[in-house]
């Protein structure tokens, strides 16, 4: 089947989920710049998340790129990873609102860890759909930074209980090393647009 539908859907409900977040922060009463202080730590959390959500759009929209259709177990993949994306408004603002308290920072880690897993899912379905000798699958390889990238979030949730910081830490250098673009899918469908070119 096509993957129009998948895209477009995926496209809306992310922009949805940025909008509720932002919604999150709101207008302080006073006109000082004082007045933006109790504000900090729900900024600082709509960072990580608008971040966060921006680096998903951008590979599943490469990924999707690669991929010339769709099944009925990618569909349901691709909800499971949405479902998941759509609590980060609620672990967001939670989080920002009781300024990186324990729990929070650590449902706020078990969301991500599960988006993680959810998206590695995705990816394993498409490239299983597509064969392993796919430009997808090729591409994906073993997809060793997002293997480690659920990894560091279990550890994080975990020393959210020593101390939040360095479960908030870890979920920062996650989001950094996703920070930089993702070449994989991009530079294998380059590869075989030129291999084309020269026949």
């Amino acid at each position: 089947m096509g993957k129009g539908r998948l895209e477009t859907f995926s496209d809306g409900v992310l922009a949805i989920i940025i909008t509720i977040m932002v919604l999150e922060m709101k207008v302080p009463h006073g006109a000082s710049l004082q007045a933006l202080e109790p504000l900090l730590p729900v900024f600082i959390s709509y960072v990580l998340s608008f971040t966060n959500i921006a680096i998903y759009w951008n590979n599943h929209h490469h990924m999707l790129h690669a991929a010339k259709h769709v099944s009925g177990s990618v569909l349901w993949a691709n909800v499971h990873l949405l479902f998941w994306l759509s609590l980060f408004p609620f672990v967001t603002g939670w989080m920002g609102e009781n300024h990186f308290g324990t729990w929070p920072v650590a449902i706020y880690g078990l969301v991500s860890f599960m988006a993680g897993m959810a998206y590695y899912l995705l990816a394993h379905c498409l490239a299983g759909l597509h064969g392993k000798d796919s430009t997808l699958a090729v591409a994906l390889g073993k997809d060793r930074k997002g293997i480690l990238s659920v990894v560091f979030y279990a550890i994080g949730i975990g020393l959210c209980f020593v101390n939040p910081w360095l479960g908030v830490t870890l979920y920062f250098l996650v989001t950094s090393m996703w920070f930089i673009p993702d070449k994989r899918i991009e530079s294998k469908l380059l590869d075989d647009n030129h291999e084309k070119n020269n026949f």
